[in-house]
């Protein structure tokens, strides 16, 4: 009760992001998209004869790999970069899209092509890996959300992504021309579309990011309503084959808000993360966020396996139990209403699980925004091991998620302006067979020079966005924009880059760097591509896809 207490306190006083500043930002961006001119996206085309997109060759990144296990690792085959080459990144080009904040999401990188959603602008493009010069276009009409997953069907390459209204796309991959757009909601319950969906054999999962964590900071709003879901599409028509809610529809509670507005419930349990797909078992892994109103549920903060063929749920293993949260709780708000067994901490799972062989079994390895990594087992979601990190905080510890590679789990922390004095922001290893600490590199902030770009310098350098392991290098991003390169074994330092600063563009369009957040970090065909830019939680907004290959 006072822990809770006391974070509510910090909440105030540190969280400096509010419901109505996110709704100006998103309506100043909307404006701008309706007023911009074309003429950028004629200025990023590549020359009539230069567009065509090979996709002869197999993927070189996916958000999620083949096997749909989430693990963010890229062999150096699979890469086309080997350790050595980290230490000789020099940038190649950068493009930059207006009317933008955030850069958020994943690309998908086949051959010579890098399919990139620039989600505030609404396009998905296909860039030449080369010059970064544009092969196609595609408009949705909508801002965008999610990164963009990929698979060959019936002979034809297709990628799946959302947009913000809640509806998948399907896109064929060499032109850029529409297959179908179809909704991902569950029936009865809206929610964001955030975490990419993933293709597997003749469906597609989406994950529902539906809480009502946002409109529950509305004083006047009877909270909440919706709540996180998985449905299951038809690749090739988008028909919903079933659907999975974390919990029952919400009903009018006994519970009236301060100010005397009805309560209702349950709530919450969002999906915000990537679902992990184990076909040996025929399973799906999903991790969910806070409930955002009583009563709270044993599907909230936890690790749910699916059913794959039905979306029958068959085992939850809940981290925290009781932690209900809305932005309400963040300015005493009357729809934060807290009980004597409420933590309303906000320590959701960020990131997905990721299945991985530890040697002697198979674990489920997820990190939590408490700071702590978990180790189940996938069959039953028993606990294997556990550690823990720092302190946790809203927008940490581990916010957007894992990677792993055969030996170790590597853990960003973030831990933005931490309450009790044990922040650790930075990035630290476990061996994956024990849990044991490997090694750990403890960020520190840097303002020399650059406080007058980056807002909140001094306590704005945190590892947020989801790291990537390629052959033996860990790449990671700070939200103060610079991004690092460790190795992997060792910890040692191979590359550092500050990426907030003006940047000449290929197409034109003003080009700056800003924080390094959520899905923004990713490689392939030799190269190393950053989103620089994450304007929310006021955070450094920026603009442009870099691209990074080794020094020849």
């Amino acid at each position: 009760m006072n822990f809770a207490r006391a974070f509510r306190s910090f909440r105030r006083s540190c969280l400096s992001f509010s419901i109505l500043s996110a709704m100006s930002l998103s309506a100043s961006v909307t404006q701008a998209q309706q007023n911009e001119s074309e003429d950028w996206i004629t200025a990023t085309l590549c020359a009539a004869d230069e567009r065509t997109v090979d996709l002869s060759q197999a993927p070189s990144f996916t958000y999620t790999d083949a096997d749909g296990n989430n693990s963010r690792y890229l062999s150096a085959e699979q890469s086309g970069l080997q350790t050595a080459d980290f230490a000789e990144l020099e940038l190649a080009w950068a493009i930059a899209f207006p009317a933008t904040s955030s850069m958020r999401a994943a690309p998908v990188v086949i051959g010579s092509t890098v399919f990139y959603s620039a989600t505030d602008s609404g396009r998905l493009f296909a860039l030449d890996t080369e010059s970064g010069c544009a092969k196609w276009a595609y408009e949705s009409g909508t801002r965008l959300r999610s990164s963009l997953a990929y698979d060959v069907i019936d002979d034809e390459g297709v990628l799946v992504f959302s947009d913000q209204a809640g509806m998948i796309h399907s896109v064929k991959a060499a032109s850029g021309e529409v297959n179908w757009v179809s909704s991902g909601q569950a029936s009865n319950n809206q929610g964001m579309l955030t975490g990419t969906p993933v293709i597997h054999g003749d469906r597609i999962i989406v994950p529902i990011s539906g809480s009502g964590v946002i409109t529950g900071g509305n004083p006047n709003y009877e909270c909440c309503e919706n709540h996180g879901a998985v449905t299951a599409l038809d690749v090739r028509t988008g028909e919903k084959i079933w659907e999975y809610h974390t919990m029952p529809a919400a009903e009018y509670t006994d519970m009236v808000s301060a100010t005397g507005v009805k309560q209702r419930g349950p709530s919450g349990a969002p999906i915000w993360t990537t679902p992990t797909v184990d076909k040996e078992r025929s399973q799906i892994y999903v991790t969910t966020g806070e409930n955002t109103s009583h009563p709270t549920t044993g599907t909230s903060d936890a690790v749910i396996a699916l059913d794959l063929d039905t979306g029958e749920e068959l085992w939850v293993f809940q981290a925290l139990a009781n932690d209900m949260w809305n932005f309400g709780c963040s300015a005493d708000g009357p729809n934060c209403i807290i009980l004597e067994d409420t933590n309303s901490v906000d320590f959701d799972f960020g990131g997905p699980a990721v299945l991985v062989d530890a040697g002697e079994q198979e674990l489920l390895v997820a990190g939590q925004k408490s700071g702590d990594l978990w180790a189940l087992d996938p069959k039953t979601g028993a606990l294997v091991w556990n550690q823990r990190v720092g302190e946790g905080t809203a927008l940490g510890g581990n916010h957007w998620g894992i990677t792993t590679n055969s030996e170790r789990a590597f853990m960003t922390i973030n831990d933005p302006g931490g309450m009790s004095g044990d922040s650790r922001p930075g990035l630290y290893s476990y061996f994956l067979r024990t849990g044991e600490p490997s090694w750990f590199h403890e960020v520190k902030s840097d303002c020399e020079g650059r406080s007058d770009r980056l807002r909140r310098c001094a306590g704005l350098y945190g590892f947020s966005a989801a790291p990537l392991t390629v052959d033996g290098a860990v790449l990671t991003g700070g939200l103060d924009g610079r991004l690092f390169v460790f190795n992997a074994e060792s910890g040692e330092e191979l590359f550092r880059y500050d990426t907030v600063k003006d940047f000449e563009t290929v197409n034109g369009v003003k080009g700056y760097g800003g924080s390094i957040d959520s899905h923004s970090i990713a490689a392939g065909s030799g190269m190393v591509f950053v989103g620089s830019g994450y304007g929310s939680f006021s955070q450094v907004a920026g603009n442009v896809l870099l691209a990074f290959k080794p020094a020849e």
